[in-house]
C-alpha cells in the first residue's frame, strides 16, 4: 500500500502525483511554501491528504522560524497558515488540519519555542496517524455494504494517493477486495485531469483488484447494462445537511445511479463533514485553468480561442446519497450535522 506522505529527515516527502502512472517521483519539502506549491500543483491532493501535508507545513514553518519568543513563533506560524489557507478553497481537511494545528501552537503558552515545535511535529504525527485509522475504520464499516460478487463504481481517486495511506472510497474497495465480496470496480477516468484513470487504476493494479477503465461519459451506460450494483464517492465537504463536494462529475454519476436505482454511498473522515455550512449551496468551488480541458497529457485538443469554464468540483444534493461511510459508522439520511 502506497503512503504519499511522509515525514523522514525533517523534511515533507511526497509522491508527486503529477507523474502518475508513468513514473514514481518522490519530492522533498524543505519549507512550507514548497508545501504549498506542492498542494496548489496537484502534486498531493484529495482532501484527507492535504490536511495531513499542511500539518506538516506548518512544522516547517515552525522549524525555519528565526523567533525567539512564544509570540514571535506564533506570528511567523500564522503566516504560514495563512499561506497554506489558499492554495485550495474547497476540501475542508486542509482548513481543519490548519486550524488543528493553530490551536496547538496557542495551547502552550508555559511552552519554550523549542518544546513548541516539537509538541507540533507530535500533532502533526497524530493527524496523519488518525487518518490511517480512520480509512481502515471506514473501509470495515463500508464493506459490510458490499453484496457477494459485488460490480463497483468509483469516480475520482479517494484511494491511498489522496488520503495518508489505505484510502476512503478506494478503502472500501480494498477491505471489500479482501473479503473476497468484489468481483469488479469500475473505473472512471475523471476527466479534465484524470484522477481515476492516471490513479486509481494504477493502484488498483498495483494491488491486484479487478477492475475496468471506463470514459466518464460510459457510466450511464454501464448502469444501464445492468453491469454496477453499486457506487462508492469520496468527498472534500459535506455541509450539515448532507450535501457533499466531491471531484467534478460525481454529481451526474449520482443523479444516473437514482434513476437506475442503484446504492450511492460516500465515504469520508468526520473531518471531511463542516457543520458551519447549512447546505451545498454554500460551497466554495475551485475553478482551475482553462488548459486543463483545452487539451490532455499536454497535447492541444480544443482552440486557444475557446472559453472554458472549469470547476474543479460540483455537490451531490443528500437527497441522491444512499449513504455516508465514516470511520465512527455508516449514517443514513436525513442528515443532520452538528
Amino acid at each position: 500500500m502506497i503512503t504519499p506522505v511522509r515525514w523522514e529527515d525533517s523534511r515533507l516527502v511526497l509522491i508527486d502525483q503529477t507523474r502518475l502512472p508513468v513514473e514514481e517521483v518522490w519530492r522533498a519539502c524543505e519549507s512550507w511554501p514548497e508545501v504549498a506549491e506542492a498542494i496548489r500543483g496537484l502534486v498531493v491532493r484529495g482532501a484527507p491528504a492535504i490536511g495531513v501535508a499542511a500539518a506538516f507545513g506548518v512544522v516547517l514553518a515552525a522549524r525555519a522560524s528565526r523567533a525567539s519568543d512564544r509570540s514571535g513563533l506564533l506570528a511567523d506560524l500564522e503566516e504560514a497558515i495563512k499561506g497554506l489557507a489558499a492554495t485550495r478553497p474547497t476540501a475542508v481537511n486542509l482548513f481543519w488540519a490548519l486550524d488543528r494545528m493553530r490551536r496547538t501552537a496557542e495551547a502552550g503558552p508555559e511552552l519554550s519555542v523549542a518544546a513548541l515545535r516539537d509538541r507540533l511535529l507530535v500533532e502533526a504525527q497524530a493527524i496523519l496517524a488518525e487518518d490511517l485509522a480512520a480509512n481502515r475504520a471506514m473501509g470495515a464499516h463500508g464493506a459490510a455494504l458490499v453484496p457477494e460478487g459485488a460490480r463497483l463504481l468509483t469516480h475520482c481517486n479517494a484511494g491511498a494517493l489522496a488520503t495518508a495511506g489505505y484510502g476512503t472510497a478506494v478503502g472500501v474497495i480494498r477491505a471489500a477486495h479482501e473479503q473476497g465480496r468484489l468481483a469488479l470496480v469500475w473505473v472512471d477516468e475523471t476527466r479534465p485531469v484524470m484522477q481515476g484513470s492516471r490513479l486509481t487504476a494504477w493502484e488498483l493494479a498495483k494491488e491486484g483488484i479487478p477492475h475496468r477503465l471506463i470514459a466518464d461519459v460510459a457510466a450511464g451506460f454501464v448502469m444501464k447494462r445492468g453491469e454496477v450494483d453499486l457506487v462508492v464517492t469520496g468527498a472534500d465537504r459535506i455541509a450539515a445537511n448532507g450535501d457533499t463536494a466531491n471531484k467534478i462529475g460525481t454529481y451526474s454519476v449520482a443523479v444516473l445511479a437514482r434513476h437506475h436505482r442503484i446504492p450511492f454511498y460516500v465515504a469520508a473522515p468526520s473531518s471531511t463533514i463542516d457543520p458551519s455550512i447549512a447546505t451545498g449551496a454554500s460551497i466554495v468551488i475551485e475553478e482551475r485553468d482553462a488548459a486543463e480541458v483545452r487539451g490532455v497529457a499536454g497535447r492541444q485538443t480544443a482552440p486557444s480561442a475557446s472559453p472554458v469554464f472549469n470547476p474543479a468540483f460540483d455537490v451531490t444534493p443528500a437527497e441522491l446519497i444512499t449513504a455516508i461511510i465514516t470511520e465512527r459508522g455508516v449514517i443514513r439520511p436525513p442528515y443532520h450535522f452538528t
